[in-house]
């Protein structure tokens, strides 16, 4: 396949006949291929079938649209997680938000017809507990109603995109082993597709990227989220004042998230190129993917606001 490369699909079976026999032993029927292989197979073929210019690099090119054409195949999952998002946001919450003050009239008036007595800081434990529990019992029948579970939004769009990602780091991996034809080809910063990056530009490039997406959620928001962000805090350090105990799992889930941005940079140092690139590749469609969303959402919140605003004026 090295000489596939310099050559191009240019060359003839008259020309290179053993290179076309032991390419022929390699994807004959007869030949059983495991799954890694096969494809692999099939995107070395790809690359070199690609109509690009032949100063473009083949098999670099070839990553970098396996990569978009994979994130845009699943791009419709990660739409449905933002929709369902939307729907806890925009309807969910501020349904419970308006069915609390009844809720707690409700409480307090049963607390009454049961003769519940005690003294003031049982009573409104007491009032505050069973609040709570029809509150999260009617947040658990909203969330089933409308099919936006929290584990479902969070879970899933992950979930689907790890498989195509494991596979296609493995089948990159298995190319990279020597003799290769990735040996051939170098890219940026790459010396070759089949080696670390030397200079360490590509991982650290990976680590910024991912840590970017992590952040990006806090760059676009209204004064009113902002706000909301603000009166949760407090709440949290009330809590916290009060010896409670705290779980925060957003807060859990993007700490995670920024150790690994450190981690891909380590890791990434030392893969094979062909991997660092398409990691990066993936990286950088995930935080555009990222950036446009939230924008959308930030135009969709001042919008609705300012609908809110003019109503109500």
């Amino acid at each position: 396949m090295l000489s596939l490369h310099k050559f191009r699909p240019g060359l003839t079976s008259v020309a290179h006949p053993p290179l076309l026999r032991r390419h022929a032993q390699r994807t004959g029927p007869r030949n059983k291929r495991s799954f890694l292989t096969g494809i692999g197979t099939e995107f070395l073929d790809l690359a070199l079938g690609l109509p690009i210019p032949p100063s473009w690099p083949a098999y670099s090119t070839g990553i970098v649209l396996v990569t978009l054409a994979t994130r845009f195949a699943l791009l419709p999952v990660s739409i449905w997680g933002k929709r369902k998002s939307l729907i806890i946001e925009e309807v969910i919450v501020p349904q419970l938000a308006q069915e609390k003050p009844v809720v707690e009239k409700l409480v307090f008036e049963q607390m009454k017809a049961d003769k519940i007595r005690g003294d003031k800081p049982f009573l409104i434990e007491y009032h505050a507990k069973k609040c709570h529990d029809i509150l999260k019992a009617r947040q658990s029948e909203l969330f089933k109603k409308h099919g936006c579970q929290p584990w479902k939004t969070m879970a899933i769009p992950p979930l689907v995109q790890l498989p195509p990602f494991v596979i296609i780091t493995m089948v990159l991996r298995q190319l990279s082993e020597s003799p290769t034809p990735f040996d051939s080809e170098s890219f940026l910063t790459l010396s070759t597709l089949a080696h670390p990056d030397p200079t360490m530009t590509l991982p650290i490039v990976l680590g910024v990227f991912t840590m970017a997406n992590v952040e990006s959620s806090n760059w676009l928001m209204t004064a009113t989220q902002k706000a909301n962000l603000q009166l949760m805090e407090k709440k949290r350090e009330a809590a916290r004042a009060a010896g409670k105990r705290i779980v925060e799992p957003g807060q859990i889930i993007k700490t995670a998230l920024r150790g690994l941005s450190v981690v891909r940079i380590l890791i990434a140092s030392m893969m094979p190129g062909s991997i660092t690139l398409y990691w990066v590749t993936s990286a950088t469609f995930g935080l555009l993917q990222t950036w446009v969303m939230d924008w959308m959402d930030y135009r969709r919140s001042i919008y609705i606001n300012s609908v809110d605003f003019s109503t109500n004026g």
